[in-house]
């Protein structure tokens, strides 16, 4: 992450930490170490957040700053905890794939990619998370503990009914009303953990290492995805297991979903204990009193936070920047194994795609390290428009190489670069976002205010996927059937408009948050009038924060 600076023309500040963290002064109106009344703000919430006091100029930190190596058991223990994470994400992943290899309807898809929204409103639980636990225990372990045993008990029981639901018992049709219920739950549960491991990661880690937060998480959910995705469609399609793996052939896969469920189960709940019993929380960083002083106060310190300009607008554009990626990521791999590509083959083309979805957040966490970690998101987001338009042509080209029931390799070639292409801008957006969130959130509520960045994003990609598939088979998209080059020019005039629409976007951006907003937030929170523990102080400290680290005109880096 970010080196550590040393003193320069009185321009740098020390914050009292696990590292010593200096932040650009861009602006001569307040001096460092003071207020704007000058009085030195010893403590934010309370003594027990040492990430979060501000020191006055002079005064040392007592300790130095530390490399990644330092905190190498920490940051596993995150990789770890992500890789659970991305488990329930990837078997419900996989469940759409499944219903369409069983001709169930597009208003059905769009049902059932409702299961994917708690991530989008994890947010209304998340101040809870923050304000109740039990300090004995340690402020996120009262919630992942739990929320992990809930979810190992969860999977054992959906593994004796799962093949009921989907028709694989009795030979029936998919009851898709029982799946959409019964994996919303498994993901609130997913979700909830999700919330407690980001609050987890602002304190586990240092100042100096919580970028890293954002590898972890990128890398972590890639694998968890790819074992409850890509490895279960492959283990569980009797013509993949038969052509690859076994020597007689079988009716079916080596695995079924209600295996694989129990087998997960088990290992959430072995896991959870050794977590529960050898794992114990930083002290010096667990929130006081003070902090948390109930779920109201957590609630107003949410509004308060959203009521923030910068926030507003940040969320405004994260809401609206998925739009014209939501039909080539929602319906592509769809519509491909409606035109007969086989969901095992398609699952496969993902495997070359793991060791790149690793390496990639290692790669782009260099870029996303510094002031301004944005700059990646917005000049990788023009090239995933292209290959949104690529996407529809891929789509409308299918059928035309289909021969004797299959595709020509150089077929399968041509759909794995393009999924590499595509690989390349989510994740290059994906890791950038995640790491200014990471950058601008308190430790203090880091819960609820990570969860709400997070949050936005989650739901700038989710509605858009909902609403694609649910118009995919409206009477508008039925105007369009017989005519292959309509369909792709609509696409085409979408997606050159949200490339406009973006840009325009950018320029207001640029003009509102270049400008001196976050100054005149400065001027209008009287920081001079401070209380630590009030919620207002805490979000004076918050605006003073985030002005100190990355300079007035760098906040959204445009």
């Amino acid at each position: 992450m970010s080196p550590t600076l040393s003193h320069k023309d009185s321009s740098r500040q020390r914050r009292l930490g696990p590292m010593n963290h200096c932040l650009d002064m861009k602006s001569g109106s307040l001096p460092p170490g003071t207020w704007e009344a000058e009085q030195p703000v010893d403590s934010i919430g309370g003594e027990g957040d040492s990430e979060a006091l501000l020191l006055a100029t002079g005064t040392r930190s007592p300790r130095g700053p530390r490399g990644y190596r330092a905190e190498l058991s920490n940051i596993l223990l995150l990789l770890f905890l992500y890789v659970l994470q991305g488990i329930p994400l990837g078997l419900a992943g996989s469940i759409p794939l499944i219903l369409q290899s069983k001709n169930v309807s597009y208003t059905d898809q769009a049902f059932f990619s409702l299961v994917f929204w708690p991530f989008s409103l994890k947010l209304l639980w998340a101040p809870l998370v923050d304000a109740v636990y039990f300090k004995s225990f340690g402020r996120r372990k009262s919630w992942l503990v739990p929320t992990q045993y809930i979810l190992g008990l969860f999977m054992i029981y959906l593994s004796t009914q799962v093949d009921h639901m989907l028709g694989t018992a009795d030979g029936g049709s998919p009851d898709v009303m029982a799946l959409t219920l019964t994996f919303f739950l498994f993901e609130f549960l997913a979700a909830t953990q999700d919330i407690a491991v980001d609050g987890w990661a602002l304190t586990m880690l240092s100042r100096e290492n919580v970028g890293y937060a954002s590898t972890c998480n990128s890398v972590g959910q890639t694998a968890g995805y790819f074992l409850g995705n890509v490895l279960f469609l492959a283990l569980e399609s009797a013509d993949f297991c038969n052509k690859y793996l076994r020597f007689q052939p079988q009716p079916r896969g080596i695995v079924t979903l209600s295996d694989f469920l129990f087998f997960w189960g088990t290992i959430f709940f072995i896991t959870t204990t050794l977590i529960a019993l050898l794992k114990k929380e930083n002290k010096e960083v667990t929130p006081s009193k003070e902090e948390t002083k109930g779920i109201t106060d957590t609630y107003k310190l949410l509004f308060t936070i959203i009521k923030m300009p910068a926030v507003m607008t940040f969320c405004f554009m994260i809401l609206t920047a998925k739009v014209g990626f939501s039909a080539a990521d929602a319906v592509t791999g769809l519509k491909l194994v409606e035109e007969g590509v086989p969901k095992e083959h398609l699952a496969l083309l993902a495997v070359p795609m793991v060791p790149l979805q690793i390496i990639l957040p290692l790669i782009i966490s260099k870029y996303t390290a510094g002031p301004q970690p944005l700059n990646v998101f917005y000049k990788a987001m023009p090239y995933r428009l292209l290959l949104g338009l690529e996407y529809a042509l891929m789509v409308w080209w299918t059928p035309k190489v289909a021969y004797q029931g299959g595709f020509p390799l150089y077929y399968y070639i041509i759909v794995l670069l393009s999924y590499a292409l595509h690989q390349i801008t989510l994740y290059s957006m994906y890791v950038s976002i995640m790491a200014f969130n990471a950058k601008v959130s308190d430790p203090l509520i880091g819960g609820t205010y990570m969860t709400l960045l997070n949050t936005v994003s989650n739901l700038g990609g989710n509605w858009p996927s909902t609403v694609a598939l649910w118009l995919h088979r409206t009477r508008i998209v039925g105007l369009l059937k017989q005519s292959n080059f309509a369909k792709n020019l609509v696409a085409l005039v979408l997606l050159h408009w949200m490339a406009i629409m973006w840009n325009l976007l950018s320029v207001l951006l640029l003009d509102s948050v270049g400008g001196s907003f976050l100054v005149q937030n400065l001027k209008n929170s009287r920081m001079k009038e401070h209380h630590p523990g009030n919620a207002g102080g805490i979000i004076d400290a918050i605006h003073y924060r985030t002005y100190q680290k990355v300079g007035v005109g760098e906040y959204f880096s445009l």
